[in-house]
């Protein structure tokens, strides 16, 4: 059952970017963020009443805070890229959000990084590169569109690294259901507010954006906890390894489904950062880093 559970996460993080794509058709780039949160609130309520009989929600912890505007942010921009870009472009996510949780260890926690960590990283950092140049000549590299969606992306993955923080924070004093569904309606609150004065339709109503905003709400309310079950019935590396294969089959739906060009640079920085990724996940006698930055699993979207 454990790789059921990880097969529904990691199948269900790789349509995120095609589904957004889709939604984009009918609503704002705010809209959708929105809706992901708010209808993840609905799905995952409905699982924990089903399962415990009862919704539990708190506010009391500065670290719930942190984590629901991390992820609030997280959201935003990574639709915002994703609706005016292509549909695989937040896989540039989880490596950038990986290099910004090992800087806080480093830099915030005072941990030191050993070379198996610093390959990790360096490895995430040249895949993220060469996704970013994706074969551009290098004399308009930082002055074009392309350069300005892989900046949101950016800005995004530095949410997801504080939404990451927070659940590290708080793993020890609350159960991953009550967390993430107080967080998720704290962030709907943050996201409702820009909604008056930024909602747009963009497109008629349809069944195919409908669709893909109620799927989207639906990995955002179950996604975590199918890959906390499967962490329970699953090693660890094969869960790393099994779990950033939505990286590869992010960019082959986006090919398949939206017909987005693909290139050689693509494949190349997504198998690289996949390769880093794998690395500083790794089990080891001596982890890399305590447990601040140690196993910086994927958290999807």
């Amino acid at each position: 059952m454990g790789y059921v559970f990880l097969l529904l996460a990691t199948l269900s993080w790789s349509f995120v970017g095609v589904l957004v794509k889709i939604a984009s058709s009918m609503v704002d780039s705010s809209t959708i963020t929105f809706l992901r949160f708010a209808l993840g609130v609905v799905f995952l309520g409905i699982f924990l009443l089903i399962r415990s009989g009862k919704l539990p929600v708190r506010f009391d912890l500065k670290w719930i805070w942190i984590g629901a505007a991390g992820k609030g942010c997280n959201y935003f921009f990574e639709n915002l890229g994703l609706s005016i870009g292509y549909s695989y472009g937040n896989i540039l996510v989880v490596p950038i959000q990986t290099i910004v949780l090992l800087l806080i260890s480093i830099l915030w926690f005072k941990e030191r990084l050993t070379p198996r960590g610093w390959t990790a990283a360096a490895l995430c950092i040249a895949g993220v590169l060469c996704i970013s140049w994706n074969g551009r000549p290098l004399s308009g590299l930082f002055g074009d569109s392309a350069s300005f969606i892989t900046l949101l992306f950016i800005i995004s993955a530095v949410g997801s690294a504080f939404h990451v923080l927070g659940q590290k924070m708080l793993t020890s004093r609350m159960d991953s259901g009550e967390m993430n569904l107080s967080m998720f309606v704290l962030s709907s609150v943050f996201m409702a507010a820009p909604l008056p004065f930024q909602f747009e339709m963009t497109g008629e109503p349809a069944i195919g954006p409908i669709a893909a905003l109620l799927a989207l709400g639906l990995i955002t309310g179950l996604s975590f906890y199918w890959f906390s079950q499967a962490l329970r019935l699953v090693s660890f590396p094969i869960a790393i390894i099994v779990s950033n294969t939505s990286v590869l089959f992010g960019i082959l739906w986006s090919w398949v489904i939206r017909h987005d060009p693909i290139t050689v640079y693509l494949i190349a920085g997504a198998l690289v950062f996949a390769i880093g990724m794998v690395i500083l996940n790794w089990p080891a006698r001596q982890p890399a880093v305590r447990s601040s930055a140690k196993g910086v699993a994927p958290t999807g979207t």
